[in-house]
């Protein structure tokens, strides 16, 4: 019992190593609700056929995926690789809030004055010779 109780402790994080972000040891259960909730105003405020939804969606469900099926947050972060998980969380929590300013902006609806002619060519590639 006494093994278990030490291995268990010394698997639990005590520091992120990041200044001003606590652990959080709930993290797993908040991401969770988070994504959901990222996917849930996705569906009420952004077009289905806007590029941000798409791409917001395929991230978020993927990410919604890794954390559902895992409890050891040192695999969550591995397998999403994009920081620790409370650095996740705040991420999770900034999206949501850019979610309603893209709808606020409605950034998928065409300009209000065309582009000037030329004005997107640096962005083409040049034709691949073989």
């Amino acid at each position: 019992m006494r093994l278990t109780r030490m291995l268990f402790q010394a698997s639990q994080k005590v520091t992120t190593g990041i200044v001003g972000l606590p652990v959080n040891p709930a993290a797993r259960t908040q991401l969770i609700g988070l994504y959901k909730q990222t996917l849930d105003e996705l569906k009420a405020k952004i077009p289905e056929k806007a590029v941000y939804r798409q791409s917001v969606e395929a991230i978020t469900t993927y990410r919604l995926k890794v954390v559902e099926e895992n409890e050891d947050p040192s695999l969550i972060e591995k397998l999403i690789n994009s920081g620790q998980v409370e650095e996740l969380v705040g991420q999770a929590e900034d999206e949501i809030q850019l979610i309603a300013k893209m709808a606020e902006w409605k950034a998928w609806e065409p300009l209000e004055e065309p582009a000037p002619p030329r004005q997107w060519e640096y962005f083409k590639k040049a034709a691949l010779t073989e």
